[in-house]
């Protein structure tokens, strides 16, 4: 396709995209700087332990101009595994817990990394059952607003990608997450039809590149 590289994944839709499909994977957390609302994502991620959805995703400017809108289907299985389908522009990702895919047919590209690696580079997401909320973000009440509860988290660490990430409760359920980012780009993310602790098939959370596709990098080794 004209003006693109086949050899280089779009960072600016990976990005928001890595950031969205781990919100689900933050650890429970104890003790953190706001009692209540660390209970409120307490109360979701304690009982969860499968979910599939389907969401709504939009990319907005500073000035709240929309750059991207997507939509798709998201299962998820903690600790670790997911997959996030996108439609228009399509891409998919996957991670089986060790290995993250990230597949754009566009470009007939599979970008393959180590999950550890893949997630360090989005400070907006904590490893599924590693660390704690509190560890790396300051966790308080974020209000009422649009229908929905909100916490806010606001990383303690200056290098993070992201300036904050709120989650949108709707009673006990998550309903929204937006994450700000240094430019001050939003991406909000509305989650639809959720499903909660469903049986899903391991199938979901493997993926083999299409034949004739470039796959760029290497897989997680595999366990001794």
């Amino acid at each position: 396709m004209p003006g693109r590289s086949k050899h280089s994944a779009p960072a600016r839709r990976w990005l928001p995209r890595l950031g969205a499909v781990a919100v689900l994977l933050l650890p429970v957390a104890a003790g953190a700087d706001d009692a209540s609302a660390t209970r409120r994502v307490e109360g979701y991620l304690g009982q969860l332990t499968t979910v599939r959805a389907q969401f709504r995703q939009d990319l907005v400017d500073a000035d709240g101009k929309l750059i991207e809108h997507s939509e798709g289907r998201m299962s998820l299985a903690r600790p670790g595994r997911f997959r996030w389908d996108y439609d228009k522009p399509a891409s998919l990702i996957v991670s089986d817990g060790k290995t993250l895919w990230l597949y754009d047919p566009e470009l007939e590209q599979v970008t393959v990394r180590r999950l550890t690696d893949a997630l360090n580079q989005t400070p907006a997401m904590l490893l599924a059952g590693t660390g704690a909320v509190h560890e790396g973000y300051a966790v308080r009440d974020g209000g009422e607003r649009e229908g929905l509860s909100w916490v806010l988290l606001t990383p303690r660490q200056a290098a993070s990608d992201f300036s904050e990430l709120k989650l949108g409760f709707a009673g006990s359920e998550l309903r929204r997450m937006d994450f700000r980012s240094k430019l001050n780009q939003v991406t909000r993310i509305t989650l639809e039809r959720v499903e909660k602790n469903v049986k899903l098939d391991a199938s979901l959370f493997t993926f083999t590149p299409p034949p004739g596709v470039d796959v760029v990098g290497a897989a997680a080794p595999a366990a001794p």
